[in-house]
């Protein structure tokens, strides 16, 4: 009898001690530097997300965060090295709409799944979506613009960062919706597609307000609505385009991810710190300048806009045909 009761008193102390140190995990956490990967090209706005994030992580934390730029096969190799990671929070992710919910459904051999193999941690952002024309075009609003893209039909031509880009995709749920036809110029990138629409080689564009507002400013291209579901606090007076095209909608949301299977204590404690830097007034100023409006979530609420993102853009990038590069 004795050696079964110090048996179970043995086991409720194992069990005991298990617990505490499942409790703790996220109190020690991190013990050493965290990683913090970005998929793209250094200097652009996903980039300087990253790097306020990392600065106020690192002072939180008590580590080193470091941002690590692993551009590439339009955001995928980065994304990769996430999904492949150990999931105890050392190295986590900036991901976007397009990496998560869009490249999936665009290309064939992807190296990743972008739901099922990466953990929510929480949104960090939405990018301004701007829909711009060159000064050439006789379109002040979107009601003008549909009625000049229906008076010439397959002549107005719009700029894209490539085929299954943003741009693109923003530009063929306009035509579904709207009933016109477009003639696609696709570049291989964001800035020439931008510095056409500029010259007047395309005149219809797509694209983040970081690229298309200081053009804007300049009289350079005519700014007539944003792509989001509501107006834009940061750009109040602007229409979005689904005031004239009622359920066109498209955000580009940027937000934080860890590899799948990431302790739920781990997950918690990401997501406060996270939360917090997004809501810090210098953090907000420095977003807003450069056209990103901050945002805060919890991991749950994020893991439904990446699902509900992933199902809505899939399904039309494969009922229209689109395919990546």
């Amino acid at each position: 009898m004795r050696s079964v009761f110090k048996s179970l008193l043995c086991g409720a102390a194992a069990l005991a001690m298990s617990f505490a140190g499942h409790a703790g995990a996220a109190d020690a956490y991190p013990a050493k530097p965290v990683t913090l990967i970005v998929p793209w090209a250094a200097g652009g706005s996903t980039d300087i997300l990253a790097r306020v994030l990392s600065e106020h992580l690192t002072k939180s934390l008590g580590q080193p965060v470091i941002v690590d730029n692993k551009p590439g096969a339009s955001g995928n190799i980065g994304s990769a090295m996430v999904a492949r990671a150990q999931p105890d929070g050392y190295t986590l992710l900036i991901g976007s709409m397009s990496t998560h919910a869009m490249n999936p459904a665009l290309m064939a051999n992807m190296p990743f799944k972008g739901v099922d193999d990466f953990t929510p941690l929480g949104l960090l952002a939405y990018v301004t979506n701007t829909m711009v024309v060159n000064p050439s075009v006789p379109a002040s609003n979107v009601k003008e613009l549909i009625a000049y893209a229906k008076a010439n039909p397959g002549k107005l031509a719009y700029a894209s960062a490539g085929p299954g880009s943003t741009n693109h995709l923003s530009a063929v749920l306009f035509e579904k919706m709207a009933g016109v036809q477009m003639l696609h110029v696709p570049y291989k990138g964001g800035a020439p597609a931008v510095v056409d629409t500029v010259a007047g080689q395309t005149q219809l564009l797509f694209s983040a307000g970081t690229q298309t507002l200081p053009h804007v400013k300049g009289g350079k291209l005519k700014l007539l609505a944003v792509t989001e579901a509501k107006r834009s606090p940061l750009l109040p007076n602007v229409p979005t385009v689904g005031e004239t095209i009622p359920g066109y909608e498209l955000s580009v949301w940027y937000g934080a991810f860890g590899p799948k299977n990431m302790p739920a204590d781990l997950v918690a404690r990401l997501n406060r710190e996270i939360n917090r830097v997004m809501t810090l007034p210098e953090v907000k100023a420095k977003m807003d300048a450069i056209g990103v409006e901050t945002a805060t979530s919890t991991p749950q609420e994020f893991g439904k806009i990446l699902r509900r993102d992933a199902d809505r853009y899939g399904k039309l990038i494969k009922d229209l045909g689109i395919h990546g590069e």
